[in-house]
């Protein structure tokens, strides 16, 4: 999905903390508080702007994300069962691994389909807008190993794909929309969604 997609996706509704799964409230910015350094106050699947880079590897900032919200997912085998609001949104164990394999398929896809002169595909993506029932089951141990295997495997197929590319087609990447420069600093905006849960007790 390109930038311009983003954009009119992010111009759909939210769950509201108060809803029930699968219902939908206003959009609203999440709180600062829920940020992650280098965040815009947005959950990943509403940006605002283009996200700004720096001289960090791009390849590394994904495993660093991903050995992060492992770790987080570490602790979430003690989950409650209640989701935890950030903004008019509402995050799960379940639903913060969806939301950042997805969100990494989502950008693979929209890379390889550029680097080979093909149309992206449509946005069809319901992303953290809603909230499904598979999101509120237990998070178990076995889920977890799951997590793990899924996107250790995501954070490899990504680097690998970006240290193939030379700076220039980082910076002037081919297609319409980002550079592949800014979708990896994007992605990396992910861990959001496992912050949002946060660290909720003792690892396994």
């Amino acid at each position: 999905m390109t930038n311009t997609e983003h954009a009119r996706s992010a111009s759909g509704n939210a769950l509201d903390a108060h809803n029930t799964p699968g219902t939908s409230g206003n959009t609203h910015d999440t709180p600062d508080a829920h940020n992650t350094p280098g965040t815009s106050g947005n959950a990943p699947d509403i940006p605002d702007e283009a996200p700004a880079t720096d001289g960090r590897d791009p390849a590394q900032l994904l495993t660093a994300m991903i050995d992060h919200v492992l770790a987080l997912a570490a602790t979430w085998t003690t989950w409650d069962g209640r989701p935890v609001p950030a903004g008019d949104r509402l995050y799960t164990p379940h639903k913060a691994i969806r939301r950042v394999a997805d969100h990494m398929v989502d950008h693979l896809a929209e890379m390889e389909a550029r680097l080979v002169g093909e149309e992206t595909q449509p946005d069809h993506w319901h992303a953290s807008t809603t909230t499904t029932a598979a999101d509120l089951a237990p998070f178990t141990a076995a889920d977890l190993d799951e997590a793990r295997s899924r996107l250790t495997r995501l954070a490899r197929i990504w680097a690998n794909r970006l240290d193939a590319l030379t700076p220039d087609e980082l910076d002037r990447s081919a297609g319409t929309g980002w550079t592949f420069r800014q979708l990896a600093f994007h992605l990396a905006e992910s861990a959001y969604y496992a912050d949002s849960v946060g660290d909720l007790g003792p690892l396994v």
